[in-house]
């Protein structure tokens, strides 16, 4: 049974769109401004808290959230760059940009499935992706005469996850590349489908977190995306903790000054600090009511 958003969740998109990005304060009387924008705040905050009280209490013990234990979430990039990094600015925009140059074999054939293994001996068959698959999941056509990452070297090898069930080591493929010593690796096994949400998402409301771009060995620090404005103070990330789930709420942190702003979305990232690890709860984000989506985020 899919649970309807409470009156929160109507109070919560008024006071985004109204706060958040679509804002464009005026230059009217500073006190007046200044106690609109404390009230705002209140009933902003109010309402964050009451929706990701409905989000957990939708989760937590239902069919979606024993699905999704199941299943094998990343809760971190499956993309790990050469040891030490990129170096230099070039490598990095070429990466950023997809700027790749093929000089090797991609591997044909081998299995179609691949076995996530964790410890204590658990572990889930997944279907895998070719070396092609992962090829083209990391590169685009390279603009001649710009920075580009040469591939010298392409071979299977297995690499560490981080994942809603802890740590696993999962098949990957090794791109060897031009100029470094250690390969680029990429996760070769797809990860689960997410199940049905149990929850309504806010409507109106666009800015649903994105990541997690990494998650801590220990599972208690997670970073992930949130979006503001180009004139507000930036975006905050609000943790509901419960048994069974981890409920994120982003906010923007309101304008810097009063005046016109364009209506310009930003990205940064926020990292949170759980007061227990992430593993077996599910992380949620309290806008859409769903598992944050499992994307590559590093390039940007």
């Amino acid at each position: 049974m899919r649970i309807r958003s409470s009156r929160s969740a109507g109070l919560l998109a008024a006071v985004v769109l109204t706060v958040g990005l679509g804002a464009l304060p005026g230059c009217g009387n500073p006190q007046e401004a200044g106690h609109s924008t404390r009230e705002a705040d209140g009933d902003s905050a109010r309402a964050r808290a009451q929706r990701a009280r409905h989000v957990a209490a939708a989760w937590d013990g239902s069919a979606a959230a024993a699905k999704w234990r199941a299943g094998y979430h990343p809760l971190a990039e499956t993309v790990r760059l050469p040891r030490g990094g990129l170096r230099g600015e070039a490598d990095k925009r070429a990466y950023r940009t997809g700027s790749f140059v093929l000089r090797a074999e991609l591997p044909t054939g081998g299995p179609r499935h691949g076995r996530v293994e964790w410890h204590k001996g658990k572990t889930l068959n997944r279907p895998s992706d070719g070396a092609e698959e992962s090829y083209e999941a990391l590169a685009e056509a390279a603009e001649p005469g710009a920075p580009h990452l040469t591939v010298t070297r392409v071979e299977p090898g297995r690499m560490r996850v981080v994942t809603s069930r802890g740590a696993a080591t999962v098949p990957a493929w090794l791109f060897s590349l031009e100029g470094y010593e250690a390969p680029l690796v990429r996760a070769a096994v797809v990860p689960s489908a997410p199940p049905r949400s149990p929850v309504e998402p806010i409507p109106g409301v666009p800015l649903a977190l994105k990541g997690p771009v990494s998650t801590s060995a220990d599972g208690r620090v997670i970073t992930v995306i949130a979006h503001h404005g180009v004139c507000d103070r930036g975006a905050g990330v609000e943790v509901l903790e419960t048994r069974g789930s981890v409920v994120l709420s982003a906010f923007v942190k309101g304008p810097r000054k009063p005046g016109l702003c364009t209506k310009q979305l930003a990205s940064q990232r926020v990292t949170v600090t759980l007061r227990r690890p992430v593993f077996d709860r599910v992380l949620l984000d309290a806008t859409t009511g769903r598992p944050l989506p499992q994307r590559p985020w590093t390039r940007y």
